[in-house]
């Protein structure tokens, strides 16, 4: 049998760029970014007795947006971090108690194996058949057990401080545009103007979503929309609690 160039398929057919390999990282932090960020600045807005006019004290906005832009920014992606860390710990502390019972009990994971296989309809013949190949190859059949018996996700492979930077880079790039009029010195219905840069992060982040999944857009924008729309609209409500 001629053999299959399985690397080449690979880099050809499912070639992953950074982005989609830290899609999730750049999503999430990237809409908390947006939405944390804008949440000051309607926070403010809400407070102000006229938040369409220039009375939003700009200096205070810039000061707890940026502020909180940073600090945030650093605490969601030393969060990421020691999140992934802890959940490669667990993953391989259960991995190293499967591999323990595979050596020392290995007709009971045996079993256990083919009742797993029975549940996803194989036949009980066919079942066995497979366990038994499974057997004679226990690095596999150990990371067959983590994923079909405790049901796990190998985050082993994972890089924490690649996503740790990804999050935190997403969040200030992204969460920085909804301050742009601020900083820009932007006069008259400034707070129009930070909903309208806000509104546009959300489209690129929707937009950024759908071309690195090849998937319709529309959708990823209407969910970074709504999401980002219920959060900043719930800041900007309990600002109006607190009037300037």
């Amino acid at each position: 049998m001629m053999r299959f160039d399985l690397k080449r398929h690979l880099e050809q057919e499912h070639k992953r760029t950074p982005l989609s390999e830290y899609l999730r990282e750049i999503v999430y932090g990237g809409n908390d970014g947006i939405v944390t960020t804008f949440a000051v600045v309607a926070g403010f807005a809400g407070a102000a007795q006229d938040p369409a006019s220039s009375v939003i004290p700009v200096i205070s906005v810039l000061l707890f947006g940026l502020a909180n832009l940073l600090a945030d920014g650093l605490s969601m992606g030393l969060g990421s971090f020691l999140s992934l860390r802890a959940d490669q710990d667990v993953y391989r502390s259960e991995k190293a108690k499967e591999a323990h019972e595979i050596a020392h009990e290995p007709e009971s994971e045996f079993n256990e194996t083919v009742t797993i296989l029975m549940n996803k309809r194989f036949s009980e013949k066919d079942a066995i058949t497979l366990a038994s190949i499974y057997r004679t190859n226990p690095k596999y059949w150990t990371e067959f057990m983590m994923k079909d018996e405790l049901e796990m996700t190998n985050p082993e492979n994972e890089k924490p401080m690649l996503v740790a930077v990804s999050t935190f880079l997403s969040f200030i790039i992204f969460g920085i545009i909804p301050l742009a009029p601020y900083m820009f010195g932007l006069t008259g219905g400034v707070f129009a103007y930070s909903i309208g840069f806000t509104v546009m992060a959300l489209l690129l982040l929707g937009l950024l979503r759908a071309g690195v999944t090849r998937r319709k857009p529309l959708r990823g924008i209407l969910e970074t929309l709504m999401v980002g729309g219920i959060s900043a609209s719930a800041a900007y409500f309990v600002g109006t609690f607190f009037r300037i």
